[in-house]
């Protein structure tokens, strides 16, 4: 419920589609997860990663750790383990506790070669500044 109002996810998502089209980074993560949940607007995966990503190329751990969620199951995007890690990874180092477990569940599918590229990769990564 909101504060003495009745609750309403159809108004509490136009006010997330407001927010995140106007660079709200946490907006955009919850417009993510309505679209990767089948939340208020229909299921559509693409969608969810394209929300997320604007998230997690500022910068944002919920948003990183959710992108690699998607690359690591191939939804919306095709799956990339490699790119999940480093997601992952980054999400680990912004302080996203349970991106360390997915990061280290990950690791278990991937070569060594591999695991040193995600890392590779996540080093190399540089936020945007909106």
């Amino acid at each position: 419920m909101g504060m003495g109002t009745p609750k309403d996810d159809a108004a509490a998502a136009r006010w997330y589609f407001k927010a995140a089209e106007q660079g709200n980074i946490n907006g955009q993560v919850l417009i993510g997860r309505r679209y990767q949940d089948d939340l208020v607007v229909p299921q559509d995966y693409e969608e969810a990663v394209r929300w997320y990503r604007k998230a997690a190329e500022r910068g944002d751990p919920e948003g990183q750790r959710k992108l690699g969620y998607m690359f690591g199951l191939g939804k919306g995007v095709p799956r990339d383990l490699v790119e999940a890690c480093k997601r992952f990874n980054l999400a680990a180092s912004g302080g996203d506790s349970t991106a360390v477990e997915m990061r280290d569940r990950t690791a278990k599918e991937l070569t060594r070669d591999q695991i040193a590229e995600a890392q590779r990769l996540a080093r190399e990564f540089v936020a945007i500044e909106e």
